[in-house]
């Protein structure tokens, strides 16, 4: 084998350009760049970075320039992607006698930046600011937003710490990496076992407690707790894996913060889950709860791609965007939807191609079409989403006066009740004036559902 030296460049600037790369043979063995292993682990918090399983595939990251040892004289197949606005390539190439060199070319179908959207990651875990940012421009994202998270750390002394990766590299309303329109911002995930998780965006600082509750502490804090110093600090609250059962509870604390306007908007990843969300979203919509969708790849480890589940958002700064609810996530399909009065207009596309476009108000589809549909709602909320090829939906546009649904108050004053019941028998607390907070945060959100209705 000879030393091959790879170049990808984008078609429109002819300038070499970061992307995600895979090059294989027929029996399906795969050739990594020199410096990298050709295998890595996929675990939580493994070597997170410049590679990712994606199935059965391994993949590499690179700068848009490489050195591979490539055997000459024998089919190679060579694929290379770079987000959803790229056309992937996958070629078969094979090298002559001596070649030395492959070039490559990769091409936009579209670009959404000069409509003035902005692609953004909303939650990553554990790769290091750097690999973070290579990642970020290979697959197209503008903004990485790089959280820390507090992990076990098995010692070689046979002891267990608590380390918290990145938590030093803290950069908060600021890029801690920034070139080439792209950038890596540090925050921080903030999570209790049962009542939720938080991911605090945008703060000039730290929030600490990091955590919360569990064997080894009390539960004298809250979720709330975490939002009210997040907006003090300038930032966006945003739920992760909301609605997710957690000790029992569907929603905790976390509901109640979202009720009481002091979550900002929700989050969508790709990852499998134990309850369907959609339907909990439209829950909130139908109480009228409008929390914006934000995307988020939740990758913590080489089983995910970065942008796997991404945010497009359209305003003067991507923050700003998703309090608007300016917003629609995406697995691949890019959407839009506009309203005028009570006339919808939605449009899906995919590499080029149209996509079956859903239009949904207050939580029924009323019109489905390829490409582009159009239709007539009733009052309340609307928004558009795509199933196929891929998932992408849309924030919720109230039109006219909100109208909320009984059904839908039920259910989450049920929830609501189900975590002051563990608050009153499970949650453990040294401070009963913490304890009375949370009750009270409770009962201003089944008030305020109440008032709603």
């Amino acid at each position: 084998m000879l030393t091959v030296h790879v170049r990808i460049t984008d078609a429109q600037t002819y300038r070499p350009t970061p992307v995600r790369l895979r090059i294989s043979s027929r029996d399906g063995q795969e050739f990594p760049p020199l410096g990298r292993s050709p295998e890595f682990p996929t675990g939580r918090n493994e070597d997170v970075g410049g590679h990712v399983r994606c199935g059965q595939e391994r993949w590499w990251y690179i700068d848009g320039t490489c050195e591979i040892p490539l055997p000459a004289g024998v089919p190679l197949r060579i694929q290379v992607a770079k987000g959803p606005e790229f056309t992937p390539i996958d070629d078969t190439v094979t090298l002559g006698p001596g070649q030395i060199s492959l070039r490559l070319a990769i091409s936009r179908w579209t670009n959404s930046r000069i409509e003035g959207w902005q692609t953004v990651d909303a939650r990553c875990h554990f790769l290091a600011p750097h690999a973070a940012w290579l990642e970020a421009q290979a697959e197209d994202i503008a903004v990485a937003n790089l959280l820390a998270v507090p992990q076990p750390f098995l010692a070689h002394d046979g002891q267990t710490y608590i380390t918290v990766p990145n938590l030093l590299a803290f950069s908060g309303q600021v890029p801690a990496l920034a070139r080439d329109g792209c950038c890596v911002v540090v925050n921080t995930f903030n999570t209790h076992p049962v009542l939720g998780k938080v991911a605090l965006l945008h703060t000039h600082r730290p929030i600490f407690p990091l955590t919360f509750g569990g064997l080894d502490d009390t539960d004298d804090w809250g979720i709330a707790d975490w939002c009210d110093q997040c907006h003090r600090k300038k930032g966006l609250a945003v739920w992760s894996e909301p609605f997710e059962p957690a000790g029992g509870l569907v929603g905790g604390e976390a509901l109640v913060a979202a009720i009481l306007g002091q979550i900002d908007a929700l989050e969508i990843t790709a990852g499998p889950r134990k309850n369907p969300l959609l339907p909990w979203v439209y829950r909130l919509w139908d109480a009228g709860v409008f929390l914006p969708l934000v995307g988020a790849s939740g990758k913590e480890s080489n089983h995910t791609a970065l942008g796997t589940m991404r945010t497009y958002v359209r305003g003067a700064t991507w923050v700003e965007a998703i309090r608007c609810g300016s917003t629609f996530v995406t697995a691949g399909p890019l959407l839009s939807l506009t309203a005028d009065g009570q006339r919808v207009c939605a449009s899906g596309r995919f590499r080029g191609e149209s996509v079956t476009v859903e239009i949904v108000a207050n939580g029924q589809v009323v019109a489905t079409g390829s490409g582009t549909v159009e239709a007539m709602v009733p009052p309340g909320w609307v928004a558009a989403r795509c199933t196929q090829p891929a998932f992408a939906h849309t924030s919720a546009v109230p039109i006219g006066s909100p109208v909320r649904h009984a059904a839908a108050v039920v259910v989450l004053r049920k929830l609501v009740e189900q975590t002051r019941e563990w608050i009153e028998t499970q949650g453990r607390f040294t401070q009963p004036k913490r304890k009375q907070a949370l009750l009270e945060r409770c009962a201003a959100a089944m008030q305020k559902l109440a008032d709603n209705h």
